[in-house]
């Protein structure tokens, strides 16, 4: 709870190399904080609430070779924040709120190698924001909402060996992108919303080794032109289709010796079959003879239009008055024009419509005609009470369809049919009384469905009928009190379930059979007060992430948690009322369990805790609360209080390594080593 660090606050630990400062709430780092650590090596301020980074808040870090920044809320960087960190070469900012990276961000980092900006929302880089990064190797910028590869601004690092670039929504990259990386060796950009790949989209990347293309919507490719290194070629989760037009892959394929995972997705005769297991005889267009044949291959050749009319196209290009339509994006703006009517008129390539904070009550009947390659429509803060039938008829590419923070409270399955490839439904902030189910059955892709913050009271049997495609499921911040058993059955292959902040007084049990893919499961904030024995036994061979802090958590039973060893990596159980816990010796994987804002009663009873919490290397924020001559003492350093109970010295004895044969201490091998070797005077915090 530390919330603010001041000016020069270590300022007496001069041969400090380590600190470590996570989960700690800060807010706000003072100008000057870090001052007088010339010697350290490692700051890690992740899992922290910092939203912005005053301008000479690092100064003084000359020698830090790490930073991590991961999981605050920073929606900015001010150009000239890093500047004194000559010698960093890992920066993390994974997991913040960025939007926008300006010119010249991480001006001063001249040794970087590794820049971690993954699970932002980043959309936009400013053409020099990767400006002054010589040495750096690597760029991390997955899970972002970049709607187009930003090649010239990803080009300014042209030492970049590793870029990953995956679950992004752009559609399309080619040459015109601009990509430029001569050294560049693994290039990912899996699981996004691809549908067209220009054969000579990396021809600037020549030593290009492996490319990731997992998880698009590319159903051919052509042969790729420039990198002549490459050897690994990941299409699996494409639904590509093992015709005719697929003879120059397959052939390029095996002439160039590139290996690739990918299967066909049809026809249905070759459903399935792996792409280097066929044989070019194999591609066949149907009912097609050989003349048709040959000239079904040569349609299916890029045409590349000249410059100029290239240029007359784009003079030429449609766009409704008071909007801004973006040729080289293919992006279409209106955002906060004080419309009231759905505007008409865009140009056909649009790719994502923007007419945010507007206000148009309704959305008509085929209210977005010829943008049959619209990727991603945004409509948030527009007042829209209600979607005609038929309101997104012809948006056969939509993935992404935002209708948070509106007044809707109903939806049907003819207003959604039109879209069937939507994945991503945002509906929070609406009000809703209970889930759209029946429309929803309109949208077989949906993988991501968002209703925080709605009026639902529960989760019934056929809410989720029909959503067999479905992953994540987000119902934080409902009035929930029951999820009915069966409920979720028909989501099996669900990852992400968010019920936080509901009204659940018991762990739903029996709603959670069937889910054998569950990694990730939020239950803060609901008013549980007890959990019972084998609260998590459907998902405990699955599940990875258990939240339960704030949750008024009195008593846990000594097998609620049976069943959930095998994968479990992180437990949330902070800010309950436990004064006694189990100890938990099945959990033999855990990476991270935080125990802090718990008044934990310090006596024989919680003996087994404090043994096991000795054997783990973790940090777990535990405090004993009683009785008053412990009260402060981390429960699992507080051996004192311990030391008369039955059994403790017993414990000790199988604790206790034999003697060593000298006095001289050894060197501390802590976590971080390996991450940074520390010199004979470094000490760490």
């Amino acid at each position: 709870m530390l919330k603010l660090i001041p000016p020069a606050a270590f300022r007496d630990l001069p041969y400090l190399t380590h600190l470590d400062l996570r989960h700690c709430q800060v807010e706000l780092v003072a100008e000057g904080a870090f001052r007088g650590l010339g010697r350290l090596l490692l700051l890690n301020l992740a899992s922290n609430r910092l939203n912005a980074l005053p301008q000479e808040a690092l100064d003084g870090l000359g020698s830090l070779r790490r930073l991590e920044l991961e999981g605050n809320l920073l929606e900015e960087l001010r150009p000239g924040t890093f500047g004194a960190l000559g010698a960093l070469a890992t920066l993390n900012l994974a997991h913040n709120a960025l939007v926008y990276l300006p010119a010249m961000a991480f001006q001063g980092l001249v040794r970087a190698r590794w820049l971690q900006l993954s699970h932002n929302a980043l959309s936009v880089l400013a053409p020099e924001a990767l400006a002054g990064l010589p040495a750096l190797r690597r760029l991390s910028l997955h899970h972002n909402e970049l709607q187009s590869l930003p090649g010239a601004t990803l080009s300014q690092a042209r030492g970049l060996a590793r870029l990953e670039l995956g679950h992004n929504p752009f559609t399309y990259t080619g040459e015109e992108d601009g990509l430029v990386l001569p050294g560049l060796r693994e290039l990912r950009l899996d699981h996004g919303a691809l549908q067209a790949l220009d054969p000579r989209a990396f021809a600037h990347c020549p030593r290009l080794h492996t490319l990731d293309l997992r998880g698009n919507q590319l159903d051919a490719l052509q042969p790729l032109q420039g990198p002549g290194q490459l050897r690994r070629l990941r299409l699996q989760g494409n639904p590509l289709r093992c015709d005719c037009r697929a003879r120059p892959l397959l052939q390029w394929l095996a002439r160039a010796r590139v290996r690739s995972d990918g299967a066909c997705g049809e026809p249905r005769r070759l459903r399935g079959e792996a792409l280097d297991a066929l044989r070019p005889s194999d591609l066949r267009c149907p009912g097609a003879g050989a003349e048709e044949e040959e000239e079904e291959v040569a349609a299916a050749r890029p045409r590349v239009p000249d410059g100029t009319s290239k240029e007359k196209a784009g003079a030429a290009r449609p766009c409704p008055r008071a909007c801004v339509c973006a040729p080289e994006s293919r992006h279409s703006s209106c955002e906060d024009r004080g419309l009231q009517v759905v505007p008409r008129g865009f140009p056909n390539d649009t790719q994502l419509l923007d007419l945010r904070q507007n206000h148009f009550p309704l959305v008509p009947r085929e209210a977005f005609p010829g943008l049959g390659q619209l990727v991603s429509l945004h409509l948030q803060h527009c007042g829209i009470t209600e979607l005609e039938a038929g309101a997104l008829a012809g948006l056969g590419s939509l993935l992404y369809l935002y209708l948070s923070d509106n007044s809707l409270s109903s939806l049907s399955a003819a207003s959604l049919e039109g879209a069937p490839c939507l994945g991503y439904l945002y509906l929070e902030r609406n009000r809703f009384l209970q889930v759209p189910g029946a429309a929803l059955r309109a949208l077989p892709s949906l993988f991501s469905l968002h209703l925080q913050e709605n009026a639902l009271d529960r989760l019934a049997l056929g809410d989720l009928a029909g959503m067999r495609a479905l992953r994540w499921l987000y119902l934080s911040g409902n009035r929930i009190t029951q999820v009915s058993p069966g409920a979720l059955g028909p989501a099996q292959e669900l990852e992400k379930l968010h019920l936080d902040r509901n009204q659940l007084r018991e762990v739903p049990t029996a709603a959670l059979e069937g889910l054998p893919a569950l990694l990730e499961l939020q239950l803060s904030g609901n008013p549980l007060r007890a959990l019972q024995d084998g609260a998590f036994w459907p998902v405990g061979r699955s599940l990875q992430h258990l939240f339960l802090n704030s949750s008024g958590l009195e008593q846990i039973s000594p097998g609620a948690f049976l069943g959930l060893g095998p994968r479990l990596q992180s437990l949330h159980l902070q800010k309950n009322q436990l004064q006694a816990l189990p100890a938990l010796p099945g959990l033999s994987q855990l990476e991270l369990i935080d125990l802090s804002g718990n008044p934990f009663h310090c006596d024989c009873q919680l003996l087994p805790l404090h043994r096991w919490l000795t054997g783990l290397n973790l940090h777990v924020g535990a405090t004993c609360a009683a009785p008053p001559s412990a009260r402060g003492q981390s429960v699992k350093a507080a051996a004192a209080v311990f030391e008369a109970c039955p059994g403790w010295a017993a414990g000790k004895a199988k604790r206790t390594p034999a003697p060593r044969p000298s006095a001289q201490r050894t060197p501390m091998k802590g976590r971080w080593q390996g991450a940074n070797k520390v010199g004979k005077k470094g000490v760490g915090l």
